[in-house]
This record gives C-alpha cells, sequence and structure tokens, in this order.
C-alpha cells in the first residue's frame, strides 16, 4: 500500500515536470511578429539589403544571450513577456509607395503584426505609416529623415531619427566652420536633388537655412533618382560655377552623377553628399572617384574610440556579416530596440497597450 502510494506520488510529480516543460516550452517557443519593410529590389535593393543586416543583428542580440552592456543582450528575449522572442517578417517594396503601403497592409491583416519599421525612402514611408495609422498599428521610423512625415499629427507614427531640418543646419554650419578655418570662400551654393518626398524636403530645408547662414543659392536642380543619363543636370551645376554642392541622392543616382562629374570633368571646391553615398556598394562601384566627398552620416565607427560598446557591437556585425556596420545598417539596427523596449515595457504586445 506504501508502495503504490508511492508510486502515485512518483507519477503526479512526472506529470507536473512534463507539463511544467510544456509550458516552458511554449513560452520559450513563442513569437512576437515586426513587419520590416525595405527597398529590396529596383534602384535602392542594395541599401535596402544593407538595412535588412541591420535589423536582423539586432533581433539576433534580442533573441539571445550576449555578454553586452545593452539592452535585451544578457537575457533570451522579453523578459516582462516570459522570454518571448521577436520575429520579424520581410516585405520589399521595390521603392514604391505604392507597393510600401500594400506590403504595410498585408502584413498588419495577414501576417499579424504588431508593429513596423524601416522604409529608407521617406516617399514610401509616407504611404505605408497611412496604412498603419488606419490599422492603428505602430511604425517606428529609425532610417527616413523627411521632416514632413512627423509633422501630420498621426498617433500611431514614432520618429527615432534626426529629420533634415536638423541636419540641413548642420551640414551649412559645417561649410561656414570649414569656410573660417581653411580660409576659403564657399559662399555660393548649389542644391542638386531627387524628386521624391525625401529630396524635396531637403532642398527645402537648405532654402530655409541658407539666407541665415548668408550664402548664396545658384542652382536648384531636380530630377529622378531612376535616370539613366543625368548629362543636362550636370552641366547646369558647372555653368552655375557653385563653390559647393549639397547633393540629396539614393545609391543608383550617387554612383551616376559621380561618374557624370568625372566625364565632365566638374569638380566644385565642396561636395556634400547623403543617404546613398553611404551605401557600401557606392565606394565598391565608384573607387577613388568617391573620395574627397563629405559624407552626412548619424553613425560613424569613430564613435567606437569614445564608446566600446561600439566597437562591441560592430565587431558581432563583422562576425555576422564580413564587414564594418555602415551608417544605414546602425540606423536600422535601432528600431528593433525601440519597438521591443515599448512591449517589454506594456508587458504585452497588444498595440494599443
Amino acid at each position: 500500500m506504501q508502495k503504490n502510494s508511492w508510486l502515485s506520488r512518483l507519477l503526479v510529480a512526472a506529470v507536473l515536470v512534463v507539463l511544467c516543460l510544456g509550458t516552458t516550452a511554449a513560452l520559450a517557443a513563442e513569437t512576437i511578429k515586426i513587419g520590416a519593410i525595405y527597398p529590396l529590389t529596383g534602384a535602392v535593393a542594395t541599401t535596402g539589403a544593407d538595412c535588412r543586416t541591420g535589423v536582423e543583428l539586432a533581433v539576433d542580440i534580442i533573441n539571445g544571450v550576449y555578454d553586452l552592456d545593452f539592452p535585451f543582450a544578457r537575457e533570451a528575449g522579453l523578459p516582462n513577456l516570459g522570454g518571448a522572442k521577436i520575429e520579424v517578417i520581410f516585405a520589399d517594396t521595390r521603392g514604391d509607395p505604392t507597393q510600401g503601403m500594400a506590403e504595410t497592409e498585408r502584413l498588419i491583416t495577414e501576417e499579424g503584426v504588431v508593429a513596423v519599421i524601416g522604409g529608407y525612402q521617406s516617399g514610401v514611408v509616407k504611404t505605408a505609416s497611412m496604412a498603419s495609422e488606419r490599422l492603428q498599428v505602430p511604425y517606428v521610423l529609425s532610417d527616413a529623415t523627411s521632416p514632413a512625415l512627423t509633422e501630420r499629427g498621426f498617433e500611431w507614427f514614432f520618429r527615432v531619427i534626426p529629420h533634415d531640418g536638423i541636419q540641413a543646419k548642420n551640414a551649412l554650419e559645417m561649410v561656414k566652420d570649414i569656410e573660417a578655418k581653411e580660409g576659403v570662400k564657399l559662399s555660393r551654393i548649389a542644391i542638386l536633388w531627387e524628386n521624391t518626398e525625401w529630396g524635396a524636403n531637403v532642398a527645402k530645408a537648405m532654402r530655409e537655412w541658407m539666407d541665415e547662414y548668408g550664402f548664396t543659392m545658384v542652382a536648384d536642380v531636380p530630377y529622378t533618382y531612376r535616370a539613366t543619363d543625368v548629362t543636362s543636370e550636370v552641366l547646369k551645376l558647372k555653368a552655375a560655377n557653385p563653390d559647393v554642392v549639397i547633393h540629396a541622392a539614393y545609391v543608383s543616382d550617387a554612383i551616376l552623377f559621380t561618374q557624370t562629374f568625372k566625364a565632365l570633368d566638374f569638380t566644385p571646391k565642396m561636395f556634400i553628399g547623403m543617404a546613398g553615398y553611404l551605401d557600401p556598394s557606392y565606394l565598391t562601384t565608384v573607387g577613388k572617384d568617391g573620395e574627397y566627398f563629405f559624407v552626412r552620416a548619424v553613425y560613424g565607427l569613430d564613435l567606437a574610440a569614445r564608446k566600446p560598446i561600439v566597437a562591441k557591437i560592430n565587431e558581432l556585425y563583422k562576425q555576422k556579416y564580413g564587414r564594418d556596420m555602415s551608417p544605414n545598417a546602425a540606423r536600422s539596427f535601432t528600431a528593433p530596440f525601440v519597438v521591443a523596449d515599448a512591449i517589454n515595457r506594456a508587458g504585452s504586445a497588444d498595440p494599443a497597450a
């Protein structure tokens, strides 16, 4: 009788262990879906792929265990949700605002994502975020910079990166600083910009700050970033004889303009590039012709000298992808942590929480 009682207790204990293990396994297997939209094909595909690497590394750190003094690194998953993991579902915008909106809707209504990140191109983000706003799902932006995006009064849209109103001011301040330190006159400025939401707002911001810093705008040249010949645009710049050219470009047009500058022997005193000039494929393609360009960026590896965590994150990136983390990858790296932190603080993956 005692033996049967002992066996009964053992059997009950075994069942409880199995149930506990089953519960633990279920918690470990739980995933929270986040949608990430990027131009993975088309003229900006290399940049989209670069942005994707930053997202992937962020998710690795959130879901894994790393010896880093960094959010979510030291324990797997989201602690306030029983270690729930993040799963990112990528979608291709093809650089098309209509496609970006459609993919955002699909990610929310069919894939069940609880937040959306990415976009890269401001024109795509503009329409994609309309979909997330209508469907009441948070959109966290870390890689598109048109000031107009956060001037619409949206309740479900959040930006975690400086916009071009700030960056235009910084660029012109840099020109004034170089002018003073080097004793060179840099008063005549030309703006060259791709004519979508992003480029148009870069140009607008530059115009707004130009007079305050005492510059004269001698050329204001828009174009389509999918152009295959930019000879006429470069000839306009050359005729205007600017001291400084500020160029809002994506990668394919940055490459094309650099090649055309060389072909037409256009060499202003100073050149400031944006966005596409940060894509690793830019220098791979143009080589030494891309040297001596100033490039606007919100991240640089020189930060590692002052912040050891930057060096450690970059080393993880190099182990995974075989190269240093680019500014585009670094920007995209930010968004998954912001989303994960919000979900963890709320203790719920419900978008309304």
